[in-house]
């Protein structure tokens, strides 16, 4: 074991889990890996960023907000491959080949994109999920983009609804379970700057 170098972050959308990552990463002084990663993916697979973004974290968006999804459903979905559009399912495996060079290199802290799975091999990573109680979530998410409460409300419903099945059609696994993630930590209860002061103590241990 070489030591943990790579740190992944799932995160509920408006949990704070973004900025934990950028305030992780400026700490330790290693690169933040999260959106940048659809942009690379693109170029490699020769696509506009735009095309890229529709399908990232978001796999089968235009299905799946159509109807409501429930728990059970994700099973059934996961196993239907026809599914998944294949346009999703390639850039999928383009980011998660991105990422594993990326962990080749060196340390870095990566958000979203299924990271904890895609290395889930590795001795040297830490992963973790985060998350919040909805009124702190609702009320980020209403500060951070000017939105009133029922509008916030609905796009954190949505945007959480998109990873989750994202992360589950790709990995198989229950997004922002204990089970398909080391460690768990609510922002509400600990504080962002908590959070990260433990994940840059556990890195640097």
């Amino acid at each position: 074991m070489t030591g943990h170098k790579i740190i992944t972050i799932g995160r509920e959308f408006g949990s704070g889990g973004h900025e934990i990552g950028q305030k992780l990463a400026d700490r330790l002084g290693i690169p933040l890996y999260d959106n940048r990663l659809v942009s690379m993916a693109a170029e490699e697979l020769g696509v506009k960023t735009e095309d890229a973004e529709r399908v990232d974290e978001s796999s089968l968006n235009t299905f799946v907000t159509g109807y409501t999804v429930t728990p059970g459903m994700y099973t059934e979905f996961i196993n239907a491959a026809s599914y998944i559009p294949s346009f999703d399912t390639e850039v999928y495996r383009k980011q998660a080949e991105i990422i594993k060079s990326l962990a080749e290199k060196g340390p870095c802290v990566i958000v979203g994109r299924c990271a904890d799975y895609v290395l889930k091999d590795r001795d040297d990573c830490i992963n973790v999920f985060i998350c919040a109680d909805k009124a702190d979530r609702k009320k980020r998410i209403m500060e951070l983009y000017g939105l009133n409460e029922r509008k916030a409300a609905d796009r954190i419903r949505k945007t959480d609804k998109e990873r989750r099945y994202y992360y589950e059609v790709h990995t198989g696994q229950d997004w922002g379970s204990i089970r398909s993630h080391q460690m768990l930590f609510n922002v509400s209860m600990l504080g962002i700057d908590r959070i990260v002061e433990i994940l840059a103590m556990m890195y640097n241990a």
